[in-house]
């Protein structure tokens, strides 16, 4: 199967009906001072979810013919997959990330955004995450990605990593820790490495 294509945001809104469809996925995040086992440092929470097909992704979805922007259509399935605690999100342009063109097994562009709140918003969401429309049918639950690695030298991140995820999200995970340096680069490479070993 063809790996994704990045493209910039102009080019991949030129890609329309009836051949493709656009869907958007945000990473959310928050600073975190608290630490594991009253150790490791976790330095932020960021949050995905465990899809209905058993990957790990995003969340977000289609944007449909009746949302007026990516934003909206993203902002409308936020709310959707989060709950009541997501209704003061609102995800804007400014937010963006990157877009991936993918023609298989359907045409589909993915647009990316990375939205940055506070502990407390971010535990909201967790807190109220259960009384989402789709809660239990498309997404069966929220998880904090673990930025660490384990004394074994695999656990945490690494064996985060080596789980399956849904599309480019794996790679729009790693280059977003890379990119805001959630992670250190010399370790998130390391588990990088590790991960790929396993897979």
């Amino acid at each position: 199967m063809a790996e994704p294509r990045a493209l910039p945001r102009e080019e991949a809104l030129r890609l329309g009906p009836p051949h493709w469809k656009h869907a958007c996925h945000a990473l959310l995040y928050a600073p975190c001072p608290d630490r594991l086992f009253g150790k490791i440092p976790l330095r932020y929470a960021v949050l995905m979810q465990m899809r209905f097909d058993g990957r790990l992704g995003f969340p977000g979805g289609f944007v449909d013919r009746h949302d007026t922007s990516l934003e909206e259509g993203l902002n409308r399935e936020l709310c959707e997959e989060l709950g009541p605690g997501a209704a003061f999100l609102h995800v804007t342009e400014r937010d963006y990330m990157s877009s991936h063109a993918s023609e298989k097994p359907q045409q589909v562009v993915a647009h990316f955004y990375v939205k940055q709140l506070s502990l407390e918003e971010l535990r909201n969401i967790e807190d109220k995450a259960t009384r989402a429309k789709d809660h239990g049918l498309e997404t069966m639950g929220l998880v904090r990605v673990p930025l660490y690695t384990l004394r074994d030298g695999f656990g945490g991140l690494p064996a985060f990593l080596s789980n399956t995820f849904i599309g480019c999200a794996r790679d729009q995970l790693v280059h977003t820790l890379e990119t805001l340096e959630l992670v250190p680069r010399e370790q998130l490479q390391k588990a990088v490495t590790l991960a790929q070993n396993r897979l």
